[in-house]
């Protein structure tokens, strides 16, 4: 451990922080796909209160949930410029995929809430939402899926030496069991992650219950396909089982994931839902950071490492300055946002007592 600590530098620090960017991408802007995926299956008598209220979370802040995306890339080409160049090239399919998606998703959202004056039209509208809402998380897990198997890596220098076939270049890289897999665990957790923030925010007992119930369900898929991925990594992709299963971090690591997705489901039982917005948010915070480590020094496993990729010493230099400056103007900004539309369960809860409350009255006073 004392080495890991001493082998850092600058190169170390900046990829950290694209992973810190990374975790707030996919604790906000995870959670906005998973908020269309309860679109999607949306049930019950309040569907639409369901809708409405999924609605309603995303439309002051889902747009600027996306900077931390933005901030993603942009730190990723400046600084690892090589790493970049082999993602972006082997993996330009599903990466076109995922940028459609939040394209259409983006646009289906605005069209449906102020274009679509006809039910067939907010309909449409809906289902391209929804469908955009499940393709893109899969799509972006798939990447990184594939990203920790090294078939991207191989694939790179393939196409760099010349006379690959298109299907052996773009897409078998990809298309695998533990990519595909890896997919649909990231689009479990982005509906765990949706459905206990959704609950959290629910104006009614009953929005509330709807959201517990698929929050625990997500639970339960999170889990299996958390095995499922962790299963097939030890064929397709050894270097991340290996790392999640036998390095000197794996044991802590898995005991704080655990304490976490204990204490969400846990809370959710009990109907603490204060508790299990931050456990929840911990669950994967956890899990991702797992992931970086378990491919640690690694950008591309495992042909290029964190050192052999990195830019010039001055481009990080003013890549760090430029950070901090934005951060102190972005990090406010943010919490600005944030804060205003904030939903406090406690003034929930008042709200919803003092109705029942006046309900009760007017039925003893009739």
């Amino acid at each position: 451990m004392s080495a890991f600590f001493a082998s850092l530098g600058l190169p170390e620090v900046i990829a950290g922080l694209i992973v810190v960017a990374l975790n707030a991408y996919v604790l906000t802007g995870g959670a906005d796909f998973g908020g269309g995926v309860w679109d999607l299956l949306a049930r019950g008598q309040n569907r639409e209160e369901q809708r409405r209220h999924i609605a309603d979370s995303l439309a002051p802040i889902w747009e600027a949930n996306h900077v931390w995306l933005i901030v993603v890339v942009v730190m990723l080409f400046t600084a690892f410029p090589a790493a970049f160049q082999q993602i972006a090239i082997v993996l330009h399919i599903p990466l076109t995929i995922m940028l459609i998606g939040i394209v259409l998703r983006g646009s289906a959202f605005v069209f449906r809430s102020y274009g679509a004056w006809t039910k067939a039209a907010r309909d449409r509208w809906s289902a391209t939402f929804a469908v955009a809402s499940v393709v893109t998380p899969v799509v972006l897990g798939i990447s990184i899926g594939a990203l920790a198997t090294g078939d991207v890596g191989a694939a790179a220098e393939r196409i760099e030496k010349g006379g690959v076939s298109f299907a052996d270049g773009f897409v078998k890289p990809w298309l695998g069991v533990f990519p595909v897999a890896t997919g649909l665990f990231a689009l479990a957790l982005f509906a765990f992650l949706a459905a206990v923030y959704l609950a959290y925010g629910a104006k009614t007992d009953d929005l509330r219950e709807a959201f517990r119930k698929r929050a625990l369900g997500a639970a339960v898929a999170v889990a299996v396909l958390a095995a499922l991925a962790l299963f097939t990594s030890y064929r397709e992709a050894p270097r991340v089982a290996g790392g999640v299963t036998g390095s000197a971090w794996a044991l802590p690591l898995h005991v704080l994931t655990a304490i976490a997705a204990i204490g969400a489901i846990v809370a959710l039982v009990k109907r603490s839902y204060g508790a299990a917005r931050v456990t929840a948010a911990a669950q994967v915070t956890f899990i991702l950071w797992g992931w970086v480590l378990s491919q640690y020094p690694f950008v591309v496993p495992d042909t290029l490492t964190i050192r052999d990729s990195v830019a010039p010493r001055a481009t990080l230099t003013l890549l760090f300055i430029g950070l901090a400056v934005g951060t102190l103007i972005l990090a406010p900004a943010l919490r600005y946002l944030y804060g205003i539309f904030a939903v406090q369960p406690e003034e929930v809860a008042g709200r919803n007592r003092g109705e029942r409350r006046r309900k009760a009255k007017e039925r003893t006073k009739s």
